[in-house]
């Protein structure tokens, strides 16, 4: 036998047994959470037309596509983002509501990463969406929304930091920089490459207080009492709103009662366009990558033919499990199933006792007792499976457990 065919192509994986039952677990956690925010929920297809997600749409790089033709020539892609689909689904079913509409979703996504970065390439999310509210209460319940399911998944320390995308857009207005040149100090800020930074703006003609902000960037994170000072260092109404924003947005995450889990960075910049407002991703020990991450999206929605204000959530559910593991946090999943081993002649017995602990919520597998194998085989079996009991049904009618 070809062993090739044993192995799963790089960057994915199988998920079985205890590992699998965990993640259901986890997810059926966080989805009931979901819905008590009042979240409802969709399923998009796995696949769609190139053009939802190209570069307009703000997602992942074409080349980190994994991409197919239909028969009519057509170029579709695995879904890279869940974003895009979901705001494509409310421009074509709620195209005339104005009031809000909530989202919620569980399904994989597929990036084309470089094998390089070690990472998987099948990722599951599970996530929430809230379309038609652009106010500062609906940023903060999504927020809240997210730190609630990080202690629901059993998380103790953990930490989301908050960035505003507008914020650095408008000093970019206000230093009157191209956008080309605009992307590149993104990617050194996100990067935290203040010598890059400090590159760039040296050469330009921009007022002392405004290139002190830009090249404080990097640095710009903490408490939000520490990032106040660059008000008095601005003028672009812009990002003078952004900040103002934050400070709304934490007087809300008060009232929460989730502030020691709230800290703020105005050097986080997404790679995804489509971000106008605040961003997020949570952070815990045992992973370097986010285990959540959000924003404000205030302009895909329309792309699609609706104008309307959204924000949404992502929990990355294989990065969230890997950390509860590493933090030790996740507990051995209960043994439900129950197996009867039956003998020749017993199979009546054994079919209506299964009907009846069925009947009554408990998970039976019924196995005919073949002669190659004893009484400690099975009781043996039955350990390696995590069966909770195991009963035998003789021939001569006697049971035993």
């Amino acid at each position: 036998m070809n062993e090739r065919l044993l192995h799963t192509p790089e960057g994915v994986r199988d998920i079985y047994n205890v590992e699998c039952e965990r993640k259901l677990t986890l997810e059926h956690c966080l989805r009931h959470r979901l819905h008590l925010y009042g979240f409802r929920d969709i399923e998009t297809p796995m696949f769609e037309f190139f053009d939802i997600f190209n570069k307009e749409r703000g997602t992942v790089p074409s080349n980190e596509m994994y991409k197919f033709f239909d028969r009519e020539g057509n170029t579709l892609v695995l879904r890279p983002d869940m974003t895009p689909p979901i705001a494509r689904c409310m421009a074509k079913y709620y195209r005339e509501e104005n009031l809000p509409v909530r989202f919620c979703y569980i399904g994989d996504t597929f990036v084309n990463n470089t094998s390089y970065q070690g990472k998987l390439k099948q990722v599951a999310q599970l996530g929430a969406e809230l379309i038609n509210d652009a106010t500062v209460e609906a940023d903060a319940e999504m927020i809240a929304l997210t730190v609630d399911c990080l202690l629901d998944a059993g998380l103790k320390r953990f930490q989301v930091e908050i960035g505003q995308a507008d914020f650095f857009r408008g000093l970019m207005e206000e230093a009157g920089i191209a956008p080309d040149e605009a992307e590149m100090l993104r990617v050194l800020i996100e990067n935290k490459n203040m010598f890059g930074v400090e590159e760039i703006i040296s050469g330009k003609n921009l007022p002392d207080n405004l290139k002190e902000v830009i090249l404080k960037l990097p640095e710009l994170f903490g408490t939000l009492d520490r990032l106040l000072y660059v008000k008095e260092k601005i003028s672009n109404s812009r990002a003078l709103a952004a900040i103002e924003r934050l400070e709304a947005l934490y007087a809300l995450l008060c009232e929460y009662g989730f502030e020691e889990y709230i800290t703020f960075d105005l050097g986080m910049l997404s790679k995804f366009n489509y971000y106008t407002g605040i961003i997020f991703r949570a952070y815990t020990f045992g992973t370097g990558d986010a285990v959540a991450t959000g924003g404000r999206y205030d302009s895909l929605v329309g792309q699609f033919g609706k104008d309307a204000p959204a924000i949404g959530m992502a929990i990355i559910v294989n990065q969230l499990l890997a950390a509860l593991a590493r933090q030790d946090l996740l507990e051995e999943p209960k043994a439900k199933n129950h197996l009867i081993v039956y003998e020749k002649g017993q199979d009546k017995e054994a079919i209506a006792l299964a009907i009846s602990m069925r009947e009554t919520d408990s998970r039976v597998e019924l196995l005919l007792a073949d002669e190659k194998f004893c009484d400690e085989d099975y009781a043996k079996y039955a350990k390696r499976m995590n069966f909770q009991k195991v009963l035998f049904l003789k021939e001569d009618g006697t049971r035993k457990k």
